[in-house]
């Protein structure tokens, strides 16, 4: 077993790594960049080593500077995490070459799996069923809309190298083609330096089932299978294992499969076998088909560990020193349902945009597994992906499972950010995925009822007004009043777009009327704990100038100081402001131009992904204060229309 090695990456999956190794008494290095250099896995590390800038590109990515840092700390292997240089068989070669051993597969296994059309091929000459599709090197657009053609619509466009939903696109008619074939092509330059893409046929009921194989390079084993349908926009949001509804000769022959991809490569470490499986008539032998091969871990690991009892990061180090598989494939079993919630943040009514901000409360209750790389009071970078966590449960049914899920959602904690939990917790508690109707298209459908805003009740704006007052912690009948003044104070509140003003008047100190509008609402401290109109009270965090109230997966209200207001001249709504920071890829108007309600005005690169801005009404551009390839912060300015008055 090795005495020291290097984690190069950063965030939670540093910090997962870090806990096995820590556990089998394997030392750490951790790598950081500019960003970074206060971060929890660079706490948690033995040792700690700079390596450049904030930007990936001149940190993260630097494979020279990562194995010079490995050399220069005694560390025997590189564990690759997962994106970064997980995949890259460049990276593989350098470390070898400096007599380090990479914890994962070979280069040749990473190359044969790297790009999509050659893997189809590969798979499909070992038996493993392959989606029908164009997957050659012809790359001119009009020969490819004939395969398309001949396909048949829908069909999806893919990137051939990467993943993660980035450069895919689902193209439903021919008159989308060729716009739908630019978008892809320029996303997937920008994320892979490669614009190559596939077609295939489009699955009108697709479930996505992968398959975790393990390999020592020789024979490989299948750990069973996680469901990922629950997506949006190709990036998976709840996952679980197993899958709902698998049954047994299914789950043989798709676990057959992906040990038949993986021992045709030789592969060796943690990977995932990823099928397209057509739910449209209950899952079948002859219904899922291969669609691509992960060479690393997965986000979603953990589910399987949780039904396993299996370490993966721990079989990775052992395997990678040179030990044997440590289980034959007849001593796995499935103990009980496991779901994972990828909680990011993310600002989920304006359109799932990225956010950025200080986590000012992180929390997380008893019961379930909470994978971070980020505590209460990081910050959430703009330079990389804005997951906070992964909340993870497991139980001995499904049904206990989701449930167990569902309240762990309900009580989480997070302040400072917007944040996707809401919409995680309306998924937990969708019917049609408790009844295990799962497909990828399931968010979509009912993508209005998943992202409705929770109402700010009374009794809320009431909590929220007692807490900022300080009137919610033991005190006197006077706390948060004024020398000779009456016992009354008010408060003003905003959330979202309404501003409140909550008229507190004290009648001791564990009670409290609070006028809300016309509502009155009666507050009484009762065994320590506040009680609101009868109800009991949620759990209320303040910060500076803002309350979080945690009812209905956290609602924020900023205080008011009357004294103190901010004009709402702030870019009016002829002013399109960037929502968040990224680079401007392109700009679509000019000045003088008319545009329409809806119109495309900029598209914006943030976090990996495009970003379309569009006009938010009719009008005459008056001016254009961005150019492709500009940096932008959020809010900054970026096309502005004449006044409508004009």
């Amino acid at each position: 077993m090795f005495d020291k090695i290097l984690i190069a990456n950063r965030g939670e999956i540093a910090c997962r790594v870090m806990e096995t190794a820590r556990d089998m008494g394997v030392g750490t290095v951790a790598v950081y960049s500019d960003a970074d250099a206060g971060a929890k896995h660079v706490a948690m590390a033995d040792e700690a080593v700079h390596i450049g800038g904030a930007a990936p590109a001149e940190s993260y990515l630097k494979g020279d500077v990562i194995i010079q840092a490995a050399l220069a700390t005694g560390a025997q292997a590189i564990h690759p995490g997962y994106g970064f240089l997980s995949e890259n068989p460049d990276f593989v070669d350098a470390v070898e070459q400096a007599g380090l051993i990479f914890i994962g597969p070979s280069a040749d296994a990473i190359r044969k799996m790297g790009l999509k059309d050659a893997a189809k091929a590969l798979m499909h000459e070992a038996g493993v069923p392959v989606v029908p599709g164009y997957h050659g090197d012809n790359q001119d657009p009009a020969f490819l809309a004939e395969e398309a053609r001949k396909i048949g619509y829908p069909v999806l466009i893919k990137a051939v190298a990467g993943g993660g939903g980035k450069g895919m696109r689902l193209v439903e008619a021919g008159s989308e083609f060729a716009e739908a074939l630019i978008s892809a092509q320029n996303e997937a330059r920008t994320a892979f330096g490669n614009e190559a893409v596939l077609i295939e046929k489009f699955i009108q009921q697709p479930r996505h089932i992968e398959v975790q194989v393990f390999g020592d390079g020789t024979t490989a084993v299948h750990l069973f299978e996680r469901d990922c349908s629950l997506q949006r926009r190709h990036q998976k949001v709840i996952e679980e294992a197993p899958a709902p509804d698998m049954p047994l000769a299914v789950r043989n022959a798709m676990g057959a499969a992906g040990v038949r991809a993986a021992e045709a490569i030789g592969y060796k470490g943690a990977g995932t076998v990823e099928f397209i499986v057509d739910g449209s008539d209950g899952l079948r032998e002859d219904g899922f088909w291969f669609m691509e091969m992960n060479t690393r871990l997965q986000v979603e690991h953990p589910v399987t560990e949780l039904i396993t009892g299996v370490d993966l990061v721990e079989w990775q180090l052992r395997v990678a020193s040179g030990e044997a598989l440590p289980k034959a494939q007849d001593a796995l079993t499935i103990t009980g349902h496991a779901f994972e919630a990828r909680l990011y943040a993310e600002d989920v009514p304006a359109g799932f945009l990225p956010a950025t901000g200080r986590l000012a409360q992180l929390r997380f209750p008893k019961g379930v597994r909470a994978d971070s790389g980020v505590r209460a009071g990081d910050e959430i970078s703009p330079n990389y992906d804005p997951m906070i966590a992964k909340v993870i449960v497991h139980g001995p049914t499904r049904e206990v499972a989701l449930r167990q899920l569902a309240r762990g959602l309900e009580h989480t904690q997070v302040a400072g950010t917007v944040t996707n939990l809401a919409f995680l917790g309306s998924l937990a508690r969708h019917a049609g995925f408790a009844k295990g109707e799962v497909d990828t298209g399931l968010i979509a459908r009912d993508i209005d009822a998943l992202v409705q805003t929770p109402v700010a009740t009374p009794a809320i704006f009431a909590q929220a007004a007692l807490a900022a007052s300080g009137l919610d912690q033991t005190g006197s009948a006077t706390t948060g009043f004024n020398l000779w003044g009456p016992l009354e104070r008010t408060v003003l509140l905003r959330h979202g777009e309404d501003e409140v003003a909550c008229k507190l008047m004290s009648d001791g100190p564990d009670e409290a009327a609070i006028r809300v509008g016309d509502s009155v609402v009666q507050a009484r401290r009762i065994a320590g704990r506040w009680m609101f109109d009868g109800v009991p009270g949620a759990v209320t965090f303040c910060e500076g100038d803002q309350v979080t109230v945690f009812a209905n997966y956290g609602m924020a209200f900023d205080v008011i100081d009357p004294l103190a207001r901010e004009s709402d001249g702030a870019g009016g709504s002829g002013m399109t402001l960037a929502p968040m920071p990224g680079r401007v890829v392109s700009v679509h108007v000019a000045v003088g131009q008319t545009v329409a309600e809806g119109d495309r005005l900029v598209v914006l690169e943030a976090m990996k992904m495009e970003h379309s801005m569009t006009a938010a009404r009719d009008g005459v551009v008056a001016e254009v204060l961005v150019a492709a390839g500009d940096q932008v912060e959020a809010g900054a300015p970026l096309i502005r229309l004449e006044d409508e008055d004009d």
